[in-house]
């Protein structure tokens, strides 16, 4: 958010400066951006806007005054509450429980910690550690040279002499280890302090081992046996610490280039709003504004091809928006005056005014990116694995590499020591344990962005592994499989009543009510041109339908358990309602001072989507089960439609959490998705909850899940997603695992009886960082899923 909120002088203080605001005397202006008072003088800033000079501290607060004048001289700003200044916030990758206010180390695995919600700035780290490795680089070439050079016919070593390479290779490594190296250090360092080690102890002891061993052998070599003496010099491992270095740094670089790219999605979203809005004035006139300057009520203009700043609701024009990126549907929603438009869609063809409804923080937009921020942050169970093998990792590498250094000394060829060393060192660094821990994280963080981008929310790790298993799907009908706005289809009179007063009657007591089936009557009431009268004592009976007054007489509309409680019979009417719902219509009694009169019946027709979307579920080998308050016929009429294998009808909403739980005790694993405020608790019981979000229900909280776009293909995607999301887990994992299980071993020098091969601790530290990298790009193979 911009300062321009901040009041006195916080904000003289970011404009940046102290102006002679204070004078004694002299005649005052107030700064119509910060408002300091400001002394009017020949040269004090100012500016004419709509025939009123304004004058300003600074020119920080004039710039902004220019950027949007009305904003400021109409006082629109001093309606914006001050808002908190965004505070960023750093988490570590692999540990979210870590949260920090400013960026650093992760204190459990050293990993360096990332924005909560990414920024456009690159990672200071990240460019820190693009330096040191172009300067570690440049050090071990030369190093390599002078050690290997003779492989390569470059036998410098034989033209400079054993003695001076040997100070050579000090003077070029020890900048390395001493500066470069130091955060490696300090994290090892760290990681000792916390008692938590991690990769970083590993490296630190690894590449310090090394560089100590070499320091003894240059400076003290007679505290070697004189077979390991070449000129009075011992063999030393320089080359190797710097190597070591560089390919470490080279492993961090491309794995934090890599981790932003997984908030690339996440970007996307964000970019998605304008910068600026074009604000509408009271004359008709419209500017571009900057967007944090919008606030609710404001008038906007979207033209055609522009994207809609904010959430807002359309005053005047018609048009066709793309809400693919919200909801993952491609076909453009139709919009006209009154209907709800939400910031980031694009408008196609017309142009529409519309009045702002939530700016800032609260649009839809910014709640997906504070979900898929958020799903980055939870953790999968199948990481706990992870985890649990980390904590012994570490000790037992060290051991490992004591065993391997002693065993060298002891029955290694000569110089045992320098093998003895090899080993111990490859050891330390082959086994980073951070392509481990990396292994889920980097898999969720890529799959939540992913799936934001096809309208499929994912509130947590676990809802998107558990996704994976899901073997039964609850839904609701209304508003999931069907359109859920009903419409008017059947009035049937009874007795002798005619067909417009058994509406009117209906349409009378429908007017107080909240249901959807109201609206349907009342529409359709006006479509026949029949007036609904005022009625009174009104009450909504809860799964049985409503009863009030009208004209004096009392009247009842709702299901025959209703007409039941209130000892009305209808056997007479039976058999036609029956009929009714078996063309998948609800069928509703009127009666009239206790007599029925009517029968009327609403359809909901079917989504053009639910048909392939069942179809899809079944491919994915779903069972799907209908759940809702509709009577078995009509719901069996829809579920035969569609191809349901089961129908539960009549389910009350405090019923759907029974029948999650009467299906979990039969051993199925269990999705439920649903649209109201009533399915919440189903939704909390399931395995997954799935909240068909729209607008309002995006924060239906007890959902593992949210779809965007209210239909059935959402589910279709977000399983296909857990799909790939949890192989692709699972192929990190083994890489991490089998790479150490295997490398380990060769680096201790089990294969050199045999074989003769000895791991380099060069070669470990490159196979080390290839093992992050592997993982990482595995991963960002999610971002190019086909859903």
């Amino acid at each position: 958010m911009t300062d321009h909120e901040h009041r006195g002088h916080e904000a003289h203080r970011a404009c940046g400066h102290h102006h002679h605001h204070e004078t004694e005397g002299g005649p005052k202006a107030r700064d119509p951006v910060c408002g300091m008072s400001v002394a009017i003088t020949p040269d004090a800033r100012s500016r004419e806007y709509d025939g009123k000079t304004f004058h300003f501290c600074s020119e920080g607060c004039q710039a902004k005054f220019d950027a949007d004048p009305w904003f400021y001289a109409s006082g629109s700003a001093a309606k914006v509450t001050k808002r908190a200044p965004q505070g960023t916030q750093w988490t570590c990758p692999m540990h979210p429980e870590i949260i920090r206010d400013e960026a650093g180390s992760c204190p459990i695995c050293g990993m360096a910690l990332e924005p909560m919600v990414p920024s456009d700035q690159p990672s200071e780290e990240l460019v820190d550690f693009t330096r040191r490795l172009w300067i570690s680089a440049a050090a071990a070439i030369p190093l390599v040279i002078l050690t290997m050079g003779e492989m390569v016919g470059l036998p410098v070593r034989d033209w400079v002499g054993h003695r001076i390479a040997v100070y050579l290779e000090f003077l070029l490594a020890t900048p390395i280890v001493l500066w470069a190296a130091r955060p490696f250090f300090q994290r090892g360092w760290d990681s000792i302090l916390n008692r938590s080690p991690n990769m970083w102890t590993l490296i630190s002891l690894g590449v310090g081992a090394a560089y100590i061993y070499s320091l003894v052998a240059t400076f003290l070599p007679g505290v070697f046996p004189e077979q390991y003496r070449m000129d009075g010099m011992v063999g030393t491992y320089f080359e190797a610490a710097v190597v070591i270095v560089a390919l470490i740094f080279v492993g961090q670089v491309l794995e934090l280039r890599a981790r932003e790219r997984t908030g690339d999605a996440i970007r996307a979203l964000m970019d998605l709003a304008p910068k600026t809005a074009r604000r509408i004035l009271p004359d008709g006139s419209e500017y571009d504004a900057p967007l944090e300057n919008i606030i609710e009520g404001d008038l906007l203009r979207v033209r055609p091809g522009d994207s809609v700043p904010v959430d807002g609701e359309v005053v005047e024009g018609r048009s066709s928006i793309d809400e693919s990126m919200i909801s993952g549907e491609p076909v453009p929603v139709e919009k006209a005056a009154g209907d709800g438009v939400t910031g980031g869609t694009i408008n196609k063809n017309g142009s529409l005014a519309i009045r702002a409804t939530a700016v800032g923080s609260n649009t839809v937009l910014s709640q997906i990116v504070d979900m898929v921020a958020g799903a980055r942050r939870s953790r999968a169970p199948i990481q706990g694995l992870a985890d649990r093998v980390a904590e012994i990792f570490v000790p037992a590498v060290v051991g490992i590499a004591v065993i391997a250094f002693i065993a060298w000394l002891i029955i290694g060829p000569s110089p045992a020591i320098v093998f003895a060393m090899a080993s111990a060192v490859s050891v330390l660094i082959i086994a980073c344990p951070c392509a481990l821990g990396l292994a889920t994280p980097i898999s969720i963080t890529t799959a939540a962005g992913r799936g934001a981008q096809a309208g499929v929310l994912i509130k947590d790790a676990e809802a998107l592994e558990r996704m994976a298993r899901v073997d039964t799907l609850i839904v609701d009908k209304t508003g999931t499989l069907t359109e859920g706005k009903p419409k008017l289809t059947d009035v049937i009179a009874l007795s002798d009543t005619i067909e417009n007063d058994v509406l009117g009657f209906a349409a009378a007591l429908e007017r107080g009510s909240e249901h959807p089936l109201a609206e349907a009557i009342l529409e359709g009431a006006k479509a026949r041109g029949v007036i609904a009268d005022k009625s009174t004592e009104f009450e909504a009976v809860t799964g049985k339908g409503v009863t009030g007054k009208v004209a004096e007489r009392s009247v009842a509309l709702g299901n025959a358990a209703l007409m039941q409680s209130l000892g009305i019979g209808t056997e007479a009417a039976d058999r036609t309602a029956d009929d009714l719902r078996a063309d998948g219509k609800t069928a509703m009694f009127v009666a009239v001072d206790g007599a029925l009169e009517g029968i009327i019946a609403v359809a909901d027709p079917i989504k053009a989507t639910t048909k392939d979307a069942i179809r899809g579920l079944h491919q994915q080998g779903f069972r799907v089960i209908m759940a809702t308050g509709d009577n078995k016929r009509t719901a069996e009429a829809v579920a035969a439609q569609l191809g349901i294998d089961e129908v539960r009808a009549g389910v009350l909403p405090e019923g759907k959490k029974d029948l999650v739980d009467e299906l979990r005790a039969q051993g199925a694993s269990i999705a439920m998705a649903g649209d109201g405020v009533n399915d919440a608790p189903a939704l909390a019981a399931a395995d997954v909850g799935i909240a068909m979000g729209t607008g309002a229900d995006v924060a239906v909280e007890s959902a593992g899940l949210t779809l965007l776009g209210g239909d059935l293909s959402g589910i279709v995607r977000a399983r296909k997603l857990a799909d790939a999301t949890l192989r692709n887990i699972k192929q990190n994992l083994f890489f991490a695992f089998v790479y150490n299980a295997a490398g380990i071993p060769i680096a201790a020098g089990v294969l050199y009886p045999v074989f003769g091969l000895l791991l380099s601790p060069m070669i470990a530290a490159a196979a080390m960082s290839l093992s992050s990298v592997s993982v990482i790009s595995n991963a960002l193979r999610l971002r190019r899923l086909e859903l």
